[in-house]
């Protein structure tokens, strides 16, 4: 099923991230988690692509299991700036193959040393324009509540997004926040530049110390205030902070549904207790 059909069904969609190994080595483990988040049966499940693309093996044929085993529609992330065209023909070659019609698609992260003349592909929009050309796909972006950390400031960051689905972008999906009137704020930004295509409301469910400091590091969101004492009050607790982490992230998604947004996706890190208990937590509003 095509990720626009799923959101277009009036419902609200639960649906959630994971990621491949990182080597074979480590490919069952990942497996056997993956399985048990499909399990859950949420709406679609997106797989990585990795830095670099480092994982991309993996990431067809975990997305081709899903599909298989648990019926549960895949997106497969792809991103383009550390690939060639040609290598982008084969991975979408291999995707066809799998059975594989949804894709989210991404730039990457230009590491330091990049000569930006040497890239094949230098933004997103470029990898969209490919992937149109080489078949059916359903294609989704990403888009930043909080502004690209590239961009000048969040006018200029909605005005390249609007390039990107002018290029054949079908739907969005956003970047982890943590208060959500940042999101309201920013669909209303996004409407009124002229973007109408579903937004998928990106949550990340921060279960330990440790987490908060690593992922609002690498992503610059804002941490409410109002978190922040959750972290200062169970952060040495590590089975209190998981609940209080969990908790907050299922107090955003009710909020989100109760305020219109209906597509909801959860980044689990790989994790089924965490992935299970959202879902326990909200499965009569989802219902």
């Amino acid at each position: 099923m095509r990720i626009t059909e799923i959101l277009s069904s009036g419902k609200p969609s639960l649906s959630m991230e994971v990621f491949p190994p990182k080597s074979a080595d480590s490919y069952d483990k990942i497996a056997q988690a993956v399985n048990k988040i499909a399990s859950l049966s949420p709406s679609f499940m997106s797989v990585t692509y990795g830095a670099g693309g480092g994982t991309s093996e993996f990431t067809g044929e975990i997305a081709y299991n899903i599909q298989k085993k648990y019926n549960v529609t895949a997106l497969a992330h792809l991103s383009c700036v550390s690939s060639t065209k040609a290598e982008i023909g084969r991975q979408l070659t291999m995707l066809q193959n799998y059975g594989i019609e949804n894709i989210l698609a991404l730039r990457g992260d230009i590491l330091p040393d990049t000569k930006l003349e040497s890239l094949e592909y230098r933004y997103a929009y470029q990898l969209i324009e490919t992937i149109k050309e080489h078949g059916d796909f359903c294609i989704g972006g990403a888009c930043y509540p909080e502004s690209h950390p590239e961009s000048e400031n969040i006018r200029k960051d909605i005005e390249y997004l609007k390039v990107k689905v002018d290029a054949g972008c079908q739907f969005l999906t956003t970047q982890m926040f943590f208060d959500n009137d940042i999101l309201y704020n920013f669909m209303f930004k996004v409407r009124d530049a002229g973007i109408s295509v579903p937004v998928i409301a990106g949550i990340m469910p921060l279960t330990n110390a440790k987490q908060v400091l690593r992922i609002t590091g690498i992503s610059g969101s804002l941490l409410p205030q109002r978190f922040r004492r959750i972290v200062d009050r169970y952060g040495d607790n590590p089975l209190a902070m998981k609940q209080a982490g969990i908790a907050y992230a299922c107090e955003q998604i009710i909020d989100l549904y109760a305020n219109g947004i209906n597509a909801v996706h959860i980044y689990t890190m790989n994790a089924p207790d965490v992935a299970a208990k959202i879902m326990e937590n909200i499965s009569e509003i989802i219902r």
